[in-house]
């Protein structure tokens, strides 16, 4: 599933991150954070989904655990028992017949199982599904017995029990139910949309990630149940209606010409929340790739042309994907769809993967290149799942992070492979390195690989550590081990546990055979013990030689130490230098807490650089003398670009922590002014953007915009307005970033060249898409409510969602009290989709006013926004959003009183997490306020 869109604005919620349990035959039973009895932890794997069998078992694996993870401030756990593994589904008949009116379905189903041991009562998931009757026959008998049906919504399971036992073997099992097309954007729901004709329609559409597949139907819904599907759905005979696999049958329904029922083909053996089924209203383009996979794009009516980038996205990938892995694409089709309502970016069912519309539709004339770039991320991310996910499955959600860190880290390699010109390893750095650094600092973060219980904590870890930081050590492992043997390990695990599941340790095993190196040691040191390093760094010279003195400790967002805590990690080390940039000079496995390194024939003052390629999940903190090399290196632009963008990053998270000078660091980000590659200048702007959001508390705020239009002055006139013949379409997204940036700082000549742009596209004459979105930024962030109304007024014209997010997005950088009002009360009308009003609200969150005007809006609309999202990550984001970012001891009691008050256990780990970085900026302010103001205001003069 991809949160890339989510990704855009905050972090998703961790999870709680240092419950220990004791699986013993899927039985949890977790009391106040310590497992009874604290004997082994033990771990149990699926075979064919049929049997359970002793994996392994890992004596005093709790002290080992309770070291290596926070336990501060641990909420108690739900006990939880999985479903009992006295019987297991062979094969689902499924039935559904949707009312797009009424927003309820009827379903039926016939289940074939295997019973292995006598039972009366058979314990299912279900929720929100009324289900009618219920009985049983075993096969090849003709004796029918009926149950009776309970439920417990605390499990969300359904029970039925039986008036005799049923013995082991073969039988079937039916039933029918009805349910409702819900609004939430989960099980089996509503997406309503506007029809060419301007009619307001609605489709009925799924998302069953992680645990919502049982409010379509009951089953088995735990990944490790397997089995075959057969779907038929019952619909009105005017809409299109897709299934997983191809249309096996149409008919018209028996007793009323106006519906018409499909039936499809028979699914591999795969897990519940694989199945997908859409009935609406589409168009589609459609091609093959390269092996002759029929894939199609299913767009909006009338919007089929938008969907010819992703169709020709998805046919490239596919064979790349069958490369890589050498294994086939498993499914006779391929097909991918646009929903108007959907949570997430995308979602990875077998042969249907369903996106937003933005994060597939792509307009010829009206998408900018930043559009079309993640819309090639999302579907590589989509399409990899289809091997690794759906092939081979995680065995329960502990191990979700490998399935979503694995599908993030090489949906870049794909497009690295099909679109070259995006440079995209370079943006990796910022969009998942960077975002998983600054995240993994925080004292309330989590391992990579968190135990799972209870189905309510699935969705927390939805996160950025299972998403960007496991990409990242993905990423590093590829880098340690070579493409290679990579390549050969990935296709042995893949090969032996296709249409079955694995554990996070069978790919170690089987990257570790291929490379014959030591992976489960190196990478159990990275997925079971939250955060990562700082690796210090001096240097001597040796004659030619240069010689440095390494060590490791925690990194930590505060700079402190935890006392009490031993962490260490097995570091992949490299080293480049002036006379090497690109290539690295020395690798080495920093497997102790120091080490001494000699590079040879390095000659004095030529820079060294550790982290080549920034391919580490570490900081680096250099002395002086060593950095001072590398300045050079960045003005000259010798460095690599991704290293380039490494070093200020770096510099910046230990100027939040204390460890060097905030004002230092200021005066190394003016080295970057001959800077020309787009993502150094994109993760600059974000670092100098959460530094400017604390100099707003301060009286240096106009010195702060004079000190960024200086630094940005350069690059905007090599760039100018309009874009020049043959140009990239990097260089398109460094115009829209510097425009935008100058824009936001009140630099005048773009300021009124903006508003000249903005009114003649108003007054209908065209508009390059690259510059909308920093015309559109630039006029709210300086205009008046003539130029708000008219925006809101292109808003109502828009004939794209694409469209009408970038204009949502803008008008909260209004500064007028007023119209803040106005956009906050916007983002609750039913103008905003329900999956996009969070990231209206905190568009207003860059200013001060506007931090503080979205606070109180979420307080006071907290039942209404709490009701819509429960549950959900983004109900995180929106508190994420709207209090991580003060820096007063009394705001960080309101917030902290607010959700004492308020409790949203699906956002608890957020508001702790909130509270540590208002913490953070309470210290920055003490500590680094008074210097930096007086630094700026002397760059001014």
């Amino acid at each position: 599933m991809s949160l890339r869109l989510i990704r855009r604005l905050t972090h998703l919620k961790p999870s709680i991150n240092s419950k220990l349990y004791l699986q013993l035959s899927s039985k949890f039973v977790i009391q106040k954070h310590i497992v009874q009895p604290l004997t082994h932890f033990c771990k149990f794997e699926y075979c064919n989904c049929k049997s359970v069998v002793l994996k392994s078992c890992i004596i005093a694996e709790f002290p080992r655990r309770l070291n290596h993870q926070s336990t501060a401030d641990m909420p108690e756990a739900k006990p939880f028992e999985r479903l009992p593994q006295t019987l297991s589904p062979v094969n689902y008949n499924i039935r559904l017949k949707p009312n797009l009116k009424a927003f309820t379905f009827e379903g039926s189903e016939d289940i074939d199982i295997e019973v292995v041991k006598p039972l009366s009562k058979i314990t299912i998931n279900s929720v929100e599904v009324e289900v009618q009757e219920v009985s049983y026959v075993a096969s090849g008998k003709s004796d029918t017995v009926k149950g009776t049906v309970s439920y417990n919504k605390e499990d969300e399971t359904v029970t039925f029990t039986f008036p005799s036992e049923i013995q082991p073997g073969k039988g079937r099992m039916s039933m029918t139910f009805t349910g409702i097309l819900n609004d939430k954007m989960k099980g089996f729901y509503r997406s309503k949309y506007t029809s060419p004709d301007g009619e307001e329609q609605y489709s009925a559409v799924t998302q069953f990630e992680a645990t919502d597949a049982r409010r379509a139907f009951p089953c088995w819904d735990e990944p490790a149940v397997k089995a075959t599907f057969d779907v038929t759905l019952v619909v009105p005979k005017d809409r299109v209606a897709l299934s997983n696999m191809p249309v096996k049958s149409e008919q018209v329904y028996e007793g009323d010409n106006k519906w018409k029922v499909v039936s499809y083909e028979r699914t591999p053996i795969m897990s519940t929340y694989l199945l997908a089924f859409v009935v609406g209203e589409f168009d589609y383009v459609e091609g093959k790739d390269a092996d002759g996979v029929l894939v199609r794009v299913y767009t909006p009516v009338g919007k089929k042309e938008e969907g010819k980038y992703a169709l020709d996205v998805a046919v490239k990938t596919l064979p790349f994907y069958k490369d890589y892995f050498k294994i086939p694409y498993p499914l006779p089709k391929m097909d991918l769809i646009a929903l108007a309502d959907f949570a997430a970016g995308a979602m990875e069912n077998w042969g249907l993967v369903t996106y937003r519309e933005t994060a597939l539709l792509v307009d010829p004339k009206k998408s900018s290149a930043k559009t079309k770039q993640w819309v090639a991320l999302v579907v590589g991310h989509e399409l990899a799942h289809q091997w690794f996910g759906n092939l081979v499955t995680m065995e329960w959600w502990t191990h979700l992070w490998l399935n979503e860190g694995f599908a993030s880290w090489i949906e870049y390699l794909c497009v690295d492979f099909c679109f070259p010109e995006f440079d995209i390893w370079t943006q990796f750095v910022k969009n998942d390195l960077g975002r998983a650094l600054e995240l993994d600092a925080l004292n309330n973060s989590h391992p990579i690989e968190v135990p799972v219980g209870h189905p309510s904590e699935v969705d927390e870890i939805f996160d950025a550590i299972s998403y960007s930081k496991g990409a990242s050590v993905i990423r590093m492992l590829h880098d340690y081990i070579g493409d290679a043997d990579f390549r050969v390990g990935m296709n042995e695990y893949l090969t032996k546990f296709k249409y079955s599941n694995a554990f996070t340790e069978d790919l170690w095993e089987y990257l570790g055979k291929a490379s014959g190196k030591p992976v489960a040691e190196v990478m159990s040191s990275w997925t079971k013990q939250m955060g990562y390093p700082v690796i210090k760094v001096t240097e001597k010279q040796d004659g030619k030689n240069r010689v440095l003195s390494l060590s490791q400790e925690k990194f930590c967002a505060d700079g402190k130490k935890q006392e009490g805590e031993q962490f260490k990690w097995m570091v992949p080390l490299s080293f480049c230098t002036a006379s090497s940039p690109d290539k690295p000079v020395k690798k080495i496995l920093l497997d102790g807490t120091t080490a001494e390194v000699t590079l040879e024939n390095v000659k004095p003052g030529e820079w060294v650089k550790v982290n080549c390629g920034t391919v580490g999940v570490y900081r680096v903190q250099y002395s002086s003398e060593m950095l001072q090399s590398l300045i050079t290196g960045i003005k000259d632009c010798s460095i690599a670009p991704c290293d380039r963008l490494g070093i200020q990053s770096d510099l910046f998270a230990l100027a939040r922590a204390g460890l060097v000078s905030a004002v230092d660091v200021l005066k190394v980000a003016e080295a970057y002014i001959n800077e020309t590659d787009y993502t150094v200048w994109s993760d600059l702007s974000l670092s100098l953007g959460t530094q400017g959001l604390l100099i707003q508390s301060t009286d240096a705020t106009d010195e702060m915009k004079a000190y960024n239009r200086n630094l940005y002055s350069k690059v905007f006139q090599s760039l100018g307005w309009e874009a020049k013949e043959n140009e990239g379409p990097l260089t398109a997204m460094l115009r829209d970033l510097v425009l935008a940036k100058l824009g936001r700082n009140q630099e005048q000549s773009v300021v009124m060249e903006a508003k000249k742009k903005f009114l003649d596209f108003y007054n209908g004459k065209p508009l390059s898409a690259d510059l909308m979105d920093p015309v559109y930024v630039t006029v709210m962030s300086n205009g008046d409510e003539d130029m708000f109304n008219k925006m809101l007024e292109l808003y109502d014209k828009a004939d794209s969602q694409e469209e009408r997010n970038r204009i949502s997005r803008a008008i909260g950088a209004v500064k007028d009290e007023a119209l803040i009002k106005r956009v906050l009360d916007f983002a609750m009308s039913d103008k905003v989709r329900s999956q996009d009003t969070v990231f209206v609200i905190g568009g207003v969150t860059g200013s001060v006013k506007g931090r503080e005007m979205a606070w109180q809006f979420l307080k006071d609309n907290w039942t209404k926004l709490h009701d819509r999202y429960e549950g959900g990550f983004l109900l995180s984001r929106l508190v994420k959003v709207t209090t991580e970012n003060f820096v007063t001891e009394e705001k960080a009691k309101e917030v902290e009183q607010f959700f004492t008050d308020h409790p949203a256990p699906a956002a608890e780990r957020t508001v702790k997490q909130s509270l540590e970085n208002i913490g953070l900026n309470i210290e920055w302010m003490k500590r680094d306020k008074d210097a930096v103001s007086a630094f700026l205001k002397s760059r001014k003069a």
